[in-house]
């Protein structure tokens, strides 16, 4: 049981730490005009791609754009991609 706590904690310590980074790009307001920029942009999306995946699935779910089915496998996706973050954060975090 206390593994699936620390899995569950680990989801949701990627999920938030990806809704930080995709907020603070999206208030630096960083255009991809340059290839530096782009370079940067690309670097941000690893972090913040589970929040930017999932707000996407979920807008294509509500406008009928996107099937269950799909948004069930994204959202399956984005979960896995939190869990990397979110042991990459607590491993640097129980490190320091």
């Amino acid at each position: 049981m206390h593994g699936i706590w620390l899995t569950l904690f680990a989801i949701v310590t990627g999920f938030t730490v990806s809704g930080i980074a995709a907020n603070l790009y999206r208030l630096c307001g960083i255009t991809g005009d340059t290839a530096n920029k782009r370079t940067l942009r690309m670097i941000v999306m690893v972090i913040a791609g589970p929040s930017v995946v999932f707000e996407y699935a979920v807008k294509g779910l509500k406008a009928k754009e996107w099937s269950a089915t799909i948004f069930w496998l994204v959202t399956g996706a984005t979960l896995y991609w939190s869990l990397a973050i979110g042991l990459f954060v607590l491993d640097v975090a129980t490190h320091i």
